[in-house]
């Protein structure tokens, strides 16, 4: 079956119709997804977290200056430069083509949507329901009209529902400029579907924020790979990191395309050290591992390798980070 969502030239990390990874994948990790659900053995969640203190952020933070505020799973809230940056979000009750089912997030979103300030830029890093929410999106676009930048084959995906949406799809390498800072999409090791017979046909990134003030790195969904390292190889230093800590157990079906709190520590240490947070976790179950285990693990990791916590903070959605 054609590619119904992207048409281009042969490349490293493209075939003519699917994308795929630098890094083959282990036939030891090709592994069936109903195996998994048979011999699920799932930790504990609660049902619903209480209500959290809900950040109320600025309307604008200029200059240098940055603040990033953890919504929930993967969307953070990325103020620097004048701009208001959102990533991934998901303001929706499930994250799932179906309102009645699917995995339902246990607590509300740390910042409420009418407390958003102005949103300039959204990045939708990959198509996977927990992170391409076409209902949040349609709201910003009518709130705001900000400009989308998605990896390839995804703006297909979102024009269909958003007709008029403004929106930039780059490759893996490529950049999108507004007002002094750029977005670059990065490769990540993950795989797409939205829906039955897609896999695959659109693909995913890692996003780099840069600006005057310095990098910032979004990891999205990833499994721990060299790409880490070749990030800092090719931006240098990096002011901040968003790095997921969530959604690894069982470790033989989910190692290759999500991180666990150990390998988010070699990330971190991959990436320079900088200042970071951890996200893709504690919103949505997704897997195995309990509610309080990713926190736990990396507070863990961070302890055995010396490594004070201050320095990558799980944090309570709605908590904020001045960036120094």
């Amino acid at each position: 079956m054609a590619n119904p969502y992207y048409s281009g030239p042969v490349s490293d990390h493209f075939d003519g119709e699917h994308f795929r990874n630098y890094a083959p994948r282990d036939a030891t990790r090709t592994q069936s997804f109903w195996k998994w659900q048979l011999t699920s053995k799932p930790r504990p969640w609660p049902f619903r977290v209480d209500p959290i203190p809900q950040d109320v952020p600025p309307q604008r933070v200029e200059g240098d200056a940055c603040r990033v505020t953890f919504v929930g799973h993967a969307t953070i809230l990325v103020q620097t430069a004048g701009l208001n940056i959102l990533t991934d979000p998901v303001w929706s009750t499930r994250a799932s083509p179906l309102p009645f089912m699917g995995p339902r997030r246990v607590c509300p979103a740390g910042i409420a949507f009418d407390n958003l300030p102005k949103i300039d830029v959204v990045i939708v890093s990959h198509n996977h329901y927990d992170h391409m929410d076409i209902k949040t999106l349609k709201k910003l676009a009518a709130r705001d009209n900000p400009l989308f930048v998605t990896p390839l084959g995804n703006d297909t995906i979102m024009k269909k529902h958003i007709p008029n949406m403004r929106v930039r799809a780059l490759d893996w390498g490529q950049a999108e400029k507004l007002q002094g800072v750029s977005f670059h999409a990065e490769p990540a090791q993950h795989w797409s579907m939205r829906r039955m017979g897609d896999r695959n046909k659109a693909l995913w990134a890692a996003f780099v924020i840069s600006s005057a003030g310095g990098n910032i790195y979004f990891s999205a969904d990833t499994g721990y790979a060299d790409h880490f390292r070749k990030a800092r190889e090719k931006f240098g230093h990096f002011r901040f990191a968003a790095i997921p800590i969530g959604a690894y157990e069982p470790r033989w079906f989910m190692r290759y395309s999500h991180c666990d709190p150990q390998e988010a520590v070699k990330a971190y240490e991959d990436l320079g050290a900088p200042l970071s947070m951890g996200i893709h976790f504690n919103t949505f179950r997704l897997s195995d591992e309990g509610y309080d285990d990713p926190a736990a693990e990396l507070r863990a990791e961070l302890v055995m390798k010396k490594i004070p916590e201050s320095q990558f903070r799980a944090l309570p959605d709605g908590s904020f980070i001045e960036v120094p």
